[in-house]
């Protein structure tokens, strides 16, 4: 066959061209490798990368982030990789790309729920159990260092293993309910390595452990370990061999071992108790109309005035969310000044008020007679 002439060509517009040799942007092309060198840092397989890299197309190419600023933009193939190790199950916590991309989470989080809502993905819950696993892989306490003392240093499946028992616990005493599980598997982990050799480590913070360890101190951390401290020394009162000492949030840490054993047992028995003491204080102030109050009535009012309170000082309370234990309190809006109340003539009319003048057909009639008079 002969070519036809080259100069009988004509010349085609680019955008009428089949766009196969169109270069990719800048943009698309940064974001496509921060995403792949994402993907390495975190020593993800290659299906994973192929998928992160795939969804960040799809997202650059959505009209929603087209105007949204640049630092969310690069913000874009973290929420990518993040929602592909979601999808296959892979432990990697928000926290952990946010330190990564060196990004704050709540930004992390609002462009993470935006790809989610307007790609319409499908992302899975994360497990509690490998998110122990994986958390616990990036402690330094488990060799030994220079900077860690030789009686801090512990076998890594002992701690693994006992933590996730207290996580069991935590979530079965509402703990872990709509609250970010770092901070409850940070305490956790120091009160399980804490009671593997309590002798040399109960001197020890919460502080100094996570610094030795070699991971952040989450703000709520200390909340999360005076509320696990407070389920373990309730469960301690029911064991009869502990009994008989008098355990405080340090040395219950000793017996934290025997507690998870019998777990099951001892949260069932001691909320069982307080329902049924419950149960029966309720059936007493019930009563019949015409039986008389019991004799000591009036002394237990006067000693103790509300129930609610007694729960709060220390007395037996059911098995609640901690929010329902523990509300935040409301803000009281301040009392009106004396010129607010002032009657001014440009107070709103309320409906109620305005039918009070609304007139009906015979007060009309009446109306009229009378304004007919001279």
């Amino acid at each position: 066959t002969i070519l036809p002439d080259p100069d009988s060509f004509s010349e085609v517009a680019y955008s009428q061209s089949t766009g196969q040799k169109e270069q990719l942007s800048r943009c698309l092309q940064r974001g496509i490798r921060r995403v792949q060198d994402l993907c390495k840092v975190l020593q993800l397989p290659r299906v994973f990368e192929e998928t992160a890299v795939s969804y960040f197309q799809r997202a650059v190419q959505h009209p929603s982030f087209h105007l949204v600023s640049l630092e969310k933009k690069e913000l874009l193939g973290g929420c990518c990789v993040f929602v592909t190790c979601r999808q296959h199950n892979w432990p990697v916590t928000m926290g952990t790309i946010c330190s990564l991309l060196y990004a704050k989470q709540e930004l992390f989080a609002s462009v993470y729920l935006s790809l989610q809502k307007e790609l319409e993905l499908s992302v899975p819950a994360l497990s509690l159990a490998d998110l122990v696993k994986t958390h616990l892989n990036s402690f330094r306490l488990f060799q030994h260092a220079a900077d860690v003392p030789a009686p801090f240093v512990e076998d890594k499946e002992k701690v693994v293993a006992r933590t996730m028992q207290m996580v069991e616990l935590a979530s079965e005493t509402w703990l872990v309910t709509g609250r970010h599980p770092v901070p409850i598997v940070t305490a956790a982990a120091f009160l399980s390595w804490q009671s593997l050799q309590p002798g040399a480590r109960l001197s020890c913070t919460l502080g100094r452990f996570c610094k030795m360890a070699g991971v952040d101190l989450p703000p709520p951390a200390h909340l999360r370990l005076k509320e696990l401290l407070e389920i373990l020394l309730r469960m301690a009162s029911q064991l009869a061999w502990l009994r008989v000492f008098k355990l405080d949030k340090k040395t219950v840490v000793k017996h934290i071992g025997d507690l998870l054993q019998h777990r099951i047992f001892l949260l069932k028995n001691a909320f069982s108790q307080e329902d049924e003491e419950e149960q029966g204080a309720a059936a007493l102030g019930e009563g019949s109309p015409g039986s008389p109050p019991p004799a000591g009535g009036v002394a237990e009012e006067k000693g103790c005035p509300s129930g609610g309170k007694r729960q709060h000082e220390g007395g037996p309370r059911p098995l609640l969310p901690p929010c329902l234990i523990n509300p935040r309190k409301r803000l009281r809006t301040a009392a009106p000044s004396p010129s607010d109340s002032a009657i001014t003539g440009d107070e709103p009319i309320s409906d109620s008020e305005i039918e009070q003048y609304l007139r009906g057909p015979e007060e009309i009639r009446a109306f009229s007679k009378v304004k007919a008079w001279p």
